[in-house]
């Protein structure tokens, strides 16, 4: 692409990034969004709480977006991967994996978190389906359906007390010996819930819907939905080549204005928040894009 030189690069163009980038466009800024086209939910079928969305497919809410964002003329669009990033005097230069070098005043870091599934088989296939992480995203389809939790030990006890609030047909599955107290036990067992301590084998599943868990020792707990919450790495490294500071989570620290600790970086949507859904980071995209534009103006004015 011809323009090289831009006031802000985005890195992520999925919902944050482009709700950043409406947020300056319509503040007649030259932005450049560079994205790679791999969003962590593109495997989940539906997208919901995100009011006027609700239900919605989420490459569609995407597609929407980008088209919309398209139509402020100082918003450009690069389909590639950005593989470094160096801080210069007057700003900062991005490379691109093709070569390409593109340069701006400041970045918008907007390029989520990868999850690290698990390699229990069909795991990965169920992932965003059935398999889920956030019962605030996708609890109300299977509420009161049977249901079952991956974890031990204390998140374990407040992950079920969390998804009794969905279905009280629940089981916990500790995929080893449990690490639960007695008292955690016994108020889960008053509760209904069911503990299997059987190392997990498979999840049998039709298209990524669950249909059974498989224990090693060849018992079924048959289930409609399966929460669990896996580790995660951020998608990109280079806000830490950067030296941008993540937090005991492993996210990128942020204050209050979606600042980095590295002045001119900002960060937005599911690489700074475990709060992760479309409503948070376009809510987070929007307001880093303003500012983001507030403090160019202090600059130049």
């Amino acid at each position: 692409m011809e323009q090289k030189n831009f006031d802000v690069i985005i890195i992520g163009g999925s919902y944050s990034g482009l709700s950043a980038s409406m947020s300056l466009g319509r503040s007649l800024r030259q932005v450049l969004i560079i994205d790679s086209g791999l969003p962590c939910n593109r495997q989940t079928p539906y997208s919901h709480n995100f009011i006027t969305q609700d239900g919605e497919k989420p490459a569609v809410i995407s597609a929407k977006a980008k088209l919309q964002v398209a139509l402020y003329k100082t918003v450009h669009f690069y389909n590639g991967l950005a593989i470094e990033a160096v801080k210069k005097e007057n700003g900062f230069e991005i490379k691109t994996e093709s070569g390409e070098v593109f340069s701006s005043r400041k970045i918008l870091f907007a390029t989520g978190v990868k999850d690290l599934l698990s390699d229990i088989k069909g795991f990965a296939d169920c992932w965003g389906i059935s398999v889920l992480h956030c019962p605030y995203c996708h609890g109300y389809e299977v509420k009161n359906e049977k249901t079952a939790i991956i974890a031990n030990g204390e998140m374990g006890f407040d992950f079920a007390k969390l998804i009794s609030n969905w279905t009280k047909d629940l089981r916990l599955c500790t995929n080893g010996k449990s690490t639960l107290t007695l008292e955690q036990t016994k108020i889960l067992k008053q509760h209904g819930v069911i503990i299997f301590e059987e190392e997990i084998d498979s999840f049998e599943h039709r298209e990524g819907n669950i249909k059974n868990i498989i224990f090693k020792n060849q018992e079924k707990a048959g289930v409609k939905a399966v929460y669990v919450r896996p580790p995660f790495e951020q998608h990109c490294n280079l806000p830490a080549d950067l030296g941008c500071d993540l937090n005991e989570q492993g996210l990128l620290k942020v204050d209050s204005m979606q600042k980095t600790n590295v002045a001119g970086v900002y960060a937005s949507g599911d690489c700074t928040t475990q709060m992760r859904s479309v409503a948070i980071a376009v809510s987070t995209g929007s307001f880093a894009g303003a500012v983001i534009n507030k403090e160019l103006i202090d600059e130049d004015f």
